[in-house]
């Protein structure tokens, strides 16, 4: 029995004595392709949804866990002190104050200031010696 490229897909493999592969005849007849169905892995039972590995029912109920363990962890706020708030627009802008011990450039107390202009001479430097190096 010798194997041979189908024909019409070029894809799969055939024997001699088929016409086409079976992928090409289900096209042909007009069929949906079949899609293997995947179960839940939870219950083993029903079909995972698309997209997911559990089923519909165990979906629920595992959100279902997580919502109540939710709602037994987060406080609930009392939307009637919320009411009595002023809005964003009449509140003050918060002006941070200024640390005084930051040491300024203007009093000289910034010694080993390096500039950008400097640190990249030393990179352009560093570089030129490494390739020296190399070189030898």
């Amino acid at each position: 029995m010798k194997f041979v490229l189908c024909p019409r897909c070029e894809l799969n493999y055939i024997t001699e004595t088929e016409k086409y592969c079976k992928v090409c005849l289900r096209e042909m007849k007009g069929d949906a392709p079949r899609d293997e169905i995947e179960l839940c892995s939870v219950c083993n039972e029903a079909p995972a949804l698309p997209g997911r590995d559990v089923c519909l029912f165990c979906l629920k109920e595992m959100s279902g866990q997580d919502n109540r363990d939710d709602d037994t962890e987060q406080e609930h706020v009392d939307t009637a002190s919320i009411g009595g708030m002023d809005s964003v627009s009449t509140m003050d802008e918060i002006i941070p104050e200024i640390d005084e011990d930051i040491p300024s450039q203007e009093y000289g107390e910034i010694e080993n200031e390096l500039s950008l202009e400097s640190v990249r001479e030393d990179e352009e430097n560093e570089l030129d010696d490494d390739e020296d190096e190399d070189n030898r």
